[in-house]
């Protein structure tokens, strides 16, 4: 059994923040995985299925996002579950948009969500940190993250979404390396042609042009040749 918690803040007006791309996140893996229907419970939205073979329940705390330790906390105790079997998907600031990385265990690195729940479940849970960058300063950090994603973020966040809820067997399976490699493929796709990632070069690759050219040497011209030269050679050819 697998406790999966997507982080954000209830309600129509805080929907589309970037602080609730935890709630995007299992709201995805729930309609591509045929989850069952989200019910109130453990003060929140939770919603049972399976991933491969394991069990796992998605949960959204409805109690805001600086309380969210208390219905993780209930989810834990009902389903008897240790700290280890809990996944954590949050905004991260600290991250450009569109990156993803797991971290098991740690700080809570001054998120309000991971305080509450390092609070009341201790800090031995994994974390799929989810980037939505940081506005620059730190004065403008809750405008950032309680603001709507603009139409510009929708194409990156869009991809990202669907590479979490490819991954997502993966990732309640332990093969935290899967997991990514699923979320890299939605979000750094191999370029047309080449079947490498990133642009890299595969061996049938045209040759690297952008190192520095080599001059090539000129052919010389040959020396003119006299008048009693080809007389002489003109003559050569009849003996």
């Amino acid at each position: 059994m697998k406790l999966l918690v997507g982080l954000g803040n209830p309600g129509a007006k805080y929907a589309a923040n970037r602080h609730n791309i935890g709630f995007m996140a299992v709201d995805r893996i729930a309609a591509d995985h045929g989850f069952g229907p989200w019910k109130a419970r453990f003060q929140g939205a939770a919603s049972e299925g399976r991933l491969g073979s394991v069990r796992v329940t998605l949960l959204k705390p409805q109690t805001f996002m600086n309380l969210s330790g208390q219905s993780v906390g209930e989810a834990m105790r009902y389903l008897k579950i240790a700290p280890g079997d809990v996944i954590v998907l949050h905004d991260e600031l600290d991250l450009a948009p569109g990156k993803c990385r797991v971290k098991q265990g740690g700080g809570h690195a001054g998120h309000n969500g991971l305080r509450s729940i390092h609070q009341h479940v201790g800090a031995d849970y994994m974390r799929v940190r989810l980037g939505i960058g940081h506005p620059g300063h730190k004065d403008r950090v809750a405008g950032h993250v309680l603001s709507d994603f603009a139409k510009a973020d929708q194409d990156w966040l869009d991809d990202l979404l669907r590479g979490v809820s490819d991954g997502v067997a993966a990732l309640v399976a332990d093969d935290t390396a899967r997991f990514l490699n699923a979320v890299a493929a939605r979000t750094a796709p191999p370029r047309s042609g080449t079947g490498q990632r990133g642009g890299a070069a595969s061996a049938d690759s045209p040759r690297d042009l952008s190192g520095p050219v080599q001059p090539q040497p000129r052919p010389q011209p040959s020396e003119p040749q006299s008048l009693a030269d080809r007389l002489r050679a003109l003559s050569d050819r009849f003996r």
